[in-house]
């Protein structure tokens, strides 16, 4: 194996959790490579299961950084489009996450930068169209150091759905709570659990937010939960629910509906983007888009802009109530999704990391 560095965002978010991911993969292997860690510290907080040679290693990948890395030598790097210009090497390889239809001029111009890679085949193809050529595809896995299934019982006699991802125009948040208050809304047998706080919005904006999807009304059956420091609590609440959500218009992957599925829970899903790459019609009951919308919402995509252009996917909420009954029947009638089980085996981070050097080892 040649030498490689790694700069990677070392942290809580879900960047960050895929970053610990690979680097306990990478420490398994017995490697050594150097790291950069993007923001140039380390936030592991978030991580209960953390082994002292684990942290010993990842500090001594990162002390020798500055005596030993060449930039003839290949960088593996995981982050945004916006900020991987830079490099530390004549040749990196940046895995990415992209979720709209377009590729803007600049972001062409990055991508071509480096040696590209998604763990969305969707945004591969809207890349490749482009003319980015040589783009690779690298799924993301299974995290088994944070998530595993708890045989304990939550919320009895109720089926309880949850929704996640940081509140924002392109997870279709909006559209989905409020055709889910409208047919369970204050129905003591269902329980809708939305895990969507976002760091990026003030207090008073996110709780107006709130409070305009909800048209001022109050229902005793939806709970917004707060932050979770802990990936075991985050396991916890994964585990709570009979059935997750997934109605973003545009995911790279989407990690907290993945890891749902791979924990045996049922979904309903949006057809569309990266969830393609994992959810299918054995694991999970799927709605095709009704058509897509523009991204801009004047928060977090802004038009006009050199990143984030385009388009995500939308739906028809009749659709998707009926797919939220049928999957309410899959859940009474068996509480594990067999097949979703099944995904813990067939995306693992030792198929991810094999898969990464193997592009390193063709640069």
């Amino acid at each position: 194996m040649r030498d490689f560095s790694l700069n990677l965002p070392v942290n809580s978010v879900s960047f960050g959790q895929v970053s610990v991911a690979l680097l306990r993969e990478f420490h398994a292997r017995g490697l050594q490579p150097c790291l950069f860690p993007i923001g140039d510290k380390i936030d592991l907080h978030s991580q209960d299961d953390l082994k002292e040679d684990f942290q010993k290693w990842i500090q001594s990948c990162i002390n020798k950084r500055f005596e030993q890395h060449s930039r003839s030598n290949p960088t593996f790097k995981l982050w945004h489009l916006n900020g991987s210009l830079e490099s530390y090497s004549e040749k990196q390889v940046l895995l990415t996450f992209h979720e709209t239809d377009q590729v803007t001029p600049t972001e062409k111009n990055i991508a071509t930068n480096n040696k590209l890679a998604f763990s969305s085949s969707y945004s591969k193809d809207v890349f490749e169209k482009s003319g980015v050529e040589g783009v690779e595809h690298i799924p993301l896995g299974f995290d088994s150091n944070n998530f595993s299934v708890k045989n304990q019982s939550y919320l009895k006699n109720k089926i309880v759905f949850n929704l996640t991802g940081k509140l924002e125009n392109r997870k279709n948040h909006k559209d989905a709570i409020q055709a889910w208050v409208k047919k369970y809304g204050n129905n003591k047998d269902y329980v809708l659990q939305c895990a969507i706080s976002n760091p990026f919005l003030k207090q008073e904006d996110f709780s107006r937010i709130l409070n305009e999807i909800l048209e001022s009304k109050s229902y005793f059956n939806v709970n917004f939960l707060g932050p979770m420091q802990k990936n075991s609590l985050y396991n916890d609440y994964l585990n709570s629910a009979n059935i997750i959500i997934g109605m973003s218009g545009g995911e790279g992957w989407g990690l907290p509906e993945f890891q749902s599925v791979a924990l045996g829970k049922h979904a309903v899903m949006l057809n569309c983007s990266g969830y393609k790459d994992w959810a299918n019609s054995e694991n999970s009951t799927l709605i095709e888009p009704s058509g897509t919308k523009e991204v801009y919402d004047g928060v977090f995509f802004h038009k006009g802009q050199p990143f984030n252009q385009g388009n995500i996917y939308s739906f028809d909420v009749d659709q998707f109530i009926d797919a939220c009954e049928k999957t309410v029947e899959k859940a009474k009638s068996n509480p594990v999704n067999e097949e979703g089980l099944k995904l813990q085996e067939k995306f693992t981070y030792k198929k991810t990391v094999d898969k990464i050097l193997d592009v390193i080892e063709k640069l």
